[in-house]
C-alpha cells in the first residue's frame, strides 16, 4: 500500500510542478518594454493604419492604366427612304447607306502615367509616418499610466509600513493609559490617523485598478485581466542631448509625415503639369455598304489639346493651389520644430530641478525625519517623551514620504512628456 502511494505521489509530481510553473509564469511582472510591444501588436489603431496603407498601395498599382477603348456601331449616311438602300435600274443605282462599326482608343502620355503612379505611391508614406505618430501618443499614455501605477505600489508599501507603526503605537498607548502613564486624547488621535491610513489604502487600490484598466485597454485586452508590473524605476539622463532641428527631423514622425506630404504635393504638381501636355489617340471606322457599293474604312489620328486657355483653367488653378499648400506645409514644419525645441529645453530644465528635489528627499530630508522618529520612539519607550511628540514625528515622516513619491511621480511624468516630444519609445 505504501509503495502504491509512493507511485501515485511520483505520478502527481509532474503535473503539480507544471501547474506551479504556469502559475508563476502567469504572475511574472510585465515590464514596460513588453507592454509597449503588446500595444504595437494588438492596439486596433495599428491594424487600422496598416489596412489604410495597404489600400493606398493597392490603388497605386492601377495608376498606369489606359483609358478604356470606345466602340460604336450604327447607320452612316443612310437615307430615310429604305427603298434607296438597294441597288436598282439594272445596276445603274448602286444603292445608298452604310452600317458602320468604329473603334477609338486614346493613348495616354507616358509621363502622365508615371507622374500619377509616383504621386499615388507617395501617399502611403504619409500614412506610415502618421501611424508612428499615433503610436507615439499611445506609448506616452501607457508610460504615464505605468509609472503612476508604479508610484501607487510604492505608496502602498509606505502605507503598509506606517499602518504597522500606528498599530504598535496604539497598543502601546492602550497599555500606558491603563497604567495611568498616557493621555487619552493622543490615543484617539493615533486611532484617527490609523483610519486615515486605511482610507488611503482604499484609494490607492482603486488607483491601481484604474491604471490596470487603462493599460489593458491600450493593449486591447479584457479590461479586467489581472497582471502585475515591474516596479523598477529608471530615471534617464538628458543633459547631453542637443535639441537642434536635426534631432527632431530624425526622430519625429510627424515632421517626417510633413516632409512626405511636401513630396506628395510636389508630385501632384508634376501630375497636373503633365495633364497639360497633348494626348494622342486613334480612330478606326469600317462601313458595310448597302446595295452594290464598295466597303469603306476610315483611319484617323487624334490629338487632345488640354493646354488651350479655355481647357487649362482647372489644371492651372490646381497647380497654384498645391504651391500654396507646400508653403503652408513648410510653415507648419517650422512651427513644430520651434515648438518642440522650446518644449524640450523647458522640460529638461524642469526635469533637472525636479531631479535635485527628489535627490534631496532621498539623501537628506527623509533620512533626517526617520532618525527624528526613531529618536522620539526611543524616548517614548523610555518614558521621556509624550505620545503627542512621537505622533508628530511619525506624521512628519509619513507625509514627507508621500510628498517624495508625489515629486517622483512629477519627475516621471516630465520624463514621459519629454520622450513623447523627442519620440523616444523607451
Amino acid at each position: 500500500m505504501n509503495r502504491q502511494s509512493k507511485n501515485i505521489g511520483v505520478f502527481l509530481i509532474g503535473p503539480i510542478c507544471l501547474l506551479f510553473s504556469v502559475m508563476c509564469e502567469a504572475q511574472a511582472p510585465l515590464g514596460l518594454r513588453a507592454l509597449l510591444d503588446s500595444i504595437e501588436r494588438n492596439n486596433p489603431v495599428n491594424r487600422m493604419y496598416e489596412a489604410d496603407i495597404r489600400s493606398m498601395d493597392e490603388a497605386a498599382n492601377g495608376a498606369r492604366s489606359w483609358m478604356p477603348p470606345e466602340i460604336g456601331a450604327g447607320l452612316f449616311m443612310t437615307p430615310y427612304n429604305i427603298q434607296r438602300w438597294k441597288a436598282a435600274d439594272g445596276g445603274m443605282d448602286e444603292g445608298m447607306g452604310n452600317f458602320m462599326v468604329s473603334l477609338q482608343q486614346m493613348i495616354p502620355n507616358p509621363g502622365k502615367l508615371k507622374a500619377d503612379q509616383a504621386y499615388m505611391q507617395s501617399m502611403s508614406g504619409v500614412a506610415k509616418e502618421e501611424r508612428l505618430t499615433f503610436l507615439n501618443n499611445l506609448y506616452a499614455q501607457a508610460k504615464k499610466a505605468y509609472y503612476e501605477w508604479v508610484v501607487v505600489e510604492k505608496k502602498k508599501e509606505v502605507v503598509d509600513e506606517n499602518e504597522k507603526v500606528l498599530e504598535f503605537v496604539i497598543k502601546n498607548a492602550e497599555i500606558r493609559y491603563k497604567n495611568g502613564l498616557g493621555k487619552l486624547s493622543a490615543y484617539y488621535k493615533a486611532n484617527a490617523a490609523l483610519s486615515n491610513v486605511q482610507n488611503m489604502r482604499i484609494m490607492l487600490n482603486n488607483e491601481s485598478q484604474q491604471r490596470r484598466i487603462t493599460l489593458n485597454t491600450l493593449m486591447n485586452r479584457d479590461v479586467n485581466a489581472d497582471f502585475i508590473i515591474d516596479t523598477t524605476i529608471q530615471i534617464k539622463e538628458y543633459s547631453n542631448y542637443i535639441f537642434d532641428s536635426t534631432l527632431f527631423l530624425n526622430n519625429r514622425s510627424d515632421l517626417k509625415a510633413i516632409d512626405r506630404q511636401v513630396l506628395t504635393n510636389r508630385l501632384r504638381i508634376k501630375s497636373e503639369q503633365q495633364s497639360l501636355k497633348p494626348q494622342f489617340g486613334i480612330r478606326f471606322e469600317h462601313m458595310f455598304a448597302f446595295g452594290e457599293q464598295p466597303q469603306q474604312f476610315t483611319m484617323m489620328g487624334m490629338i487632345r489639346l488640354p493646354m488651350v486657355p479655355w481647357a487649362s483653367k482647372m489644371n492651372k488653378a490646381n497647380i497654384e493651389s498645391y504651391k500654396w499648400r507646400a508653403e503652408a506645409l513648410n510653415s507648419q514644419r517650422q512651427m513644430i520644430l520651434n515648438e518642440s525645441s522650446g518644449m524640450a529645453n523647458g522640460m529638461r530644465t524642469e526635469i533637472e530641478a525636479k531631479r535635485r528635489q527628489v535627490t534631496l528627499f532621498e539623501s537628506s530630508i527623509i533620512p533626517a525625519l526617520r532618525n527624528n522618529y526613531k529618536t522620539m520612539l526611543l524616548a517614548y519607550e523610555q518614558n521621556t517623551e509624550e505620545l503627542f511628540m512621537l505622533f508628530d514625528a511619525w506624521e512628519s515622516l509619513y507625509m514627507t514620504q508621500l510628498e517624495y513619491l508625489s515629486q517622483l511621480q512629477q519627475l516621471l511624468n516630465l520624463q514621459v512628456e519629454l520622450e513623447r516630444v523627442l519620440q523616444i519609445r523607451q
